[in-house]
């Protein structure tokens, strides 16, 4: 039988185990002694050298019942910085942290949830597909886990991404690309007091040409942000160097290479208009992912998360996951809630109720017989 209590220990569990991107390590021990101590075969790549991180990827096969169609269930391990020494405090069905770091439900609340629906077909015996877990590293820093991730270790196509924020019901099926952009304006020093005239002040460049861009929501499926801007010294000294650095997401791919194009056009009209230089680089930071509501995975899903009671809701999305990297490797994922909120926040919290809906949604899924 499913456990809520022994879901919430999981989880409880899971938080006290330090792993911050690139230094998962002690969270990947904790699950491959968990896999072992379950008779579970789980193998750890070695990802975390590609990028100067401490550990893999792991991957679990679970084999089912012959010519049933496998299910691959996928969560992060790493969560977002402050992680260090998480004390999750119970408040009635709500977990949340102390308020000095996050709490890490993203992502081992859908972890958790995994885990105990698991549990239920192992001690059950009853019939099961063929089932897969793939638990990456990295994700919060540029999916870096999933992208240094060998494909040919995971034969199974269907993923479920347990990692998306709200109550339990979502299904997002679309996410769109992102190019991640700096741009480094050049000018001229000169002293601002004596001779302006002969310095190209870099900030000016930058200004003029940031109030020309397409910034914020451009339509519905297409955003531009600039983050971060910095440059300049003394009030006495021209600035000859801004740097800032933006990102464009879009669902088009055509859509997103047309807004990069326009973006750097600013910047060199700006160049023409005031003087100086810019470089303007920028790299795909993910692709994006689309799925057909018609596939078998979202149909199942759907159905399962009906039989709990619970509204489908499918739902494009604005964010990027490690689905958008397995479906470029040619994977069909599609991102599931499972109740937690204010997640990259102190202020993080788990609803355990939605939790709850999620494992057993899982475990409809993992069976043959519900």
């Amino acid at each position: 039988m499913l456990s809520k209590e022994r879901l919430i220990q999981t989880f409880i569990e899971m938080v006290k185990v330090d792993s911050p991107s690139w230094e998962e390590k002690p969270m990947a021990d904790w699950m491959l002694d968990y896999l072992k101590k379950r008779g579970i075969e789980a193998t750890i790549d070695n990802a975390g050298a590609a990028y100067g991180g401490n550990s893999g990827n792991i991957v679990a096969h679970i084999p089912g019942e012959p010519g049933s169609m496998p299910i691959c269930f996928a969560c992060h391990m790493d969560q977002i910085s402050p992680c260090h020494g998480v004390k999750p405090v119970i408040d009635g069905d709500i977990i949340r942290s102390d308020g000095t770091t996050t709490l890490g439900a993203d992502d081992k609340s859908g972890i958790a949830s995994i885990l105990e629906a698991l549990e239920d077909v192992l001690e059950s015996g009853v019939k099961h597909r063929d089932i897969y877990l793939l638990f990456t590293v990295s994700e919060e820093t540029g999916m870096l886990g999933s992208k240094n991730f060998d494909e040919s270790r995971l034969p199974c196509k269907d993923l479920l991404v347990i990692d998306a924020v709200a109550n339990t019901g979502v299904i997002a099926y679309k996410a769109p690309a992102l190019e991640a952009i700096k741009v480094t304006f050049h000018g001229r020093k000169a002293h601002a007091g004596l001779e302006p005239e002969k310095g190209i002040n870099a900030i000016t460049v930058a200004a003029h040409a940031i109030s020309n861009m397409r910034l914020s929501r451009l339509d519905e499926t297409t955003t531009a942000n600039i983050g971060r801007i910095e440059g300049g010294d003394a009030t006495n000294v021209v600035t000859d160097e801004v740097t800032f650095t933006a990102e464009i997401r879009a669902h088009s791919m055509e859509r997103l290479q047309a807004e990069v194009e326009y973006m750097e056009k600013c910047c060199k009209d700006a160049c023409a208009q005031y003087g100086g230089s810019v470089d303007f680089e920028h790299s795909l930071s993910y692709p994006n992912f689309s799925l057909d509501l018609d596939e078998p995975i979202v149909k199942m899903t759907m159905a399962a998360m009906e039989k709990v009671g619970v509204t489908p809701q499918p739902m494009v999305i604005g964010g990027g996951s490690d689905a958008n990297i397995v479906a470029a490797k040619g994977y069909r994922s599609v991102i599931l809630s499972c109740g937690m909120f204010n997640v990259h926040t102190v202020d993080e919290y788990l609803d355990t109720n939605e939790l709850w809906k999620a494992t057993q949604i899982n475990r409809i899924l993992m069976g043959l017989e519900d």
